[in-house]
């Protein structure tokens, strides 16, 4: 017994110290309880984050890795999907591109890891991705437990997909009806909240992944769907009849789809946040893809700033390059021509009339701090 006693404290000890030693990319493997009777329960070996013990910047990391990892998609039209030669393409996507072009002049320096909706949580978690651009809803509890939620790119809000012939015009209309759903996102929770405060009986169709929703929906398994209203219409465009199907005229949420970055590094945080202002002050200004460089040499003193031509507005405290900004217009265009590639009036997904997603000054939502 002493023996097996000994065998099991040499054990444990040695669990110990591997996950004391637990690397700053990968964890050492955990090794086996031995069978004992009086053996405890062994612990699990915690998943190991990326940035290591040193205390090494995320940038630093991912300069000495050579691209950005991104978790993304590849099956949500407009977003994030694969176009007919298999590169992954869309809004999200594109923001990605960005920030890859900000540290590297490259905008195909970037990894896109795709996730399920119930991935995107572990994956900021664990810092197994650099940046999280996957039409995620910025919730508070998200933003305590998740991650650091950087910008709100796209002003969305919940709807509701049924087909014509149903007759359904408001959520009283579904009363009793079966709705597909994503699980594990706030689409689930803001469908029951709005059921229940309106007292209308539903049951929840639910899938892992937005295609098995979609599907299961075409095919007649349930009444309705909910997602995100750009979702719907993404979606609805990709049916075999996509005129026989309807996005109710209702808003069950508001959807703030935000990028988010692992929490723990202030600059990255922070470097994110001003690609996104970059856009954003690209279209104020009237800086294009087509124009940047005639635009370098713009009188306009808020234009040479943000170009890199004189002054600064913190480049080097985020460890970039002053032209940084000119290397991101180059590469993905500002804020309205990313939107309108995909679904501006000559999209390449879908038409969506950008709404509140608008420039402030156009009476839309879209605002970034100034450059300066």
């Amino acid at each position: 017994m002493k023996r097996k006693v000994f065998t099991l404290l040499g054990v444990l000890l040695t669990l110990s110290i591997l996950l004391t030693a637990c690397g700053p990319t990968e964890c050492p493997p955990c090794p086996e309880c031995p069978p004992c009777p009086e053996a405890a329960e062994c612990p699990e070996c915690p998943p190991c984050p990326e940035v290591p013990a040193t205390g090494e910047s995320r940038l630093q990391i991912v300069k000495d890795r050579g691209k950005v990892v991104c978790g993304s998609r590849t099956d949500l039209l407009g977003f994030g999907y694969l176009d007919a030669s298999g590169k992954n393409v869309g809004f999200d996507i594109d923001f990605c591109r960005a920030v890859a072009a900000a540290i590297f002049n490259d905008p195909n320096a970037v990894e896109f890891v795709p996730l399920t909706a119930a991935e995107r949580g572990p994956a900021l978690q664990t810092a197994e991705v650099d940046v999280l651009s996957r039409n995620c809803t910025w919730t508070s509890s998200r933003d305590a437990q998740w991650g650091n939620f950087t910008v709100v790119l796209f002003y969305d809000g919940q709807g509701m997909l049924v087909r014509k012939d149903l007759g359904a015009t408001t959520l009283e209309d579904l009363d009793g009806a079966t709705v597909c759903v994503t699980t594990g996102t706030t689409t689930e929770l803001n469908l029951a909240d709005n059921f229940r405060g309106r007292g209308l009986e539903f049951e929840a169709v639910t899938f892992e992944d937005t295609a098995s929703v979609y599907n299961a929906y075409e095919e007649g398994r349930c009444d309705a769907a909910t997602s995100d209203k750009s979702q719907l219409a993404a979606v609805k465009e990709g049916f075999a009849n996509p005129d026989d199907h309807m996005v109710m005229d209702v808003t069950m949420s508001k959807e703030p789809l935000t990028p988010a970055v692992p929490t723990g590094d202030d600059q990255w945080f922070d470097l994110v946040k001003t690609v996104a202002y970059v856009l954003i002050n690209a279209e104020e200004l009237g800086i294009t893809s087509e124009n940047v460089d005639e635009m370098m040499g713009s009188d306009d003193p808020s234009v040479k700033r943000l170009l890199g031509v004189e002054g600064e507005f913190g480049q080097a405290d985020l460890g970039l390059e002053a032209d940084f900004a000119a290397n991101v217009i180059r590469a993905v265009g500002n804020y309205g021509e990313i939107y309108d590639r995909y679904m501006g009036p000559n999209g390449d997904a879908f038409t969506l009339p950008r709404g509140p997603n608008k420039l402030w000054s156009d009476g839309g939502l879209i605002y970034a701090p100034p450059m300066r």
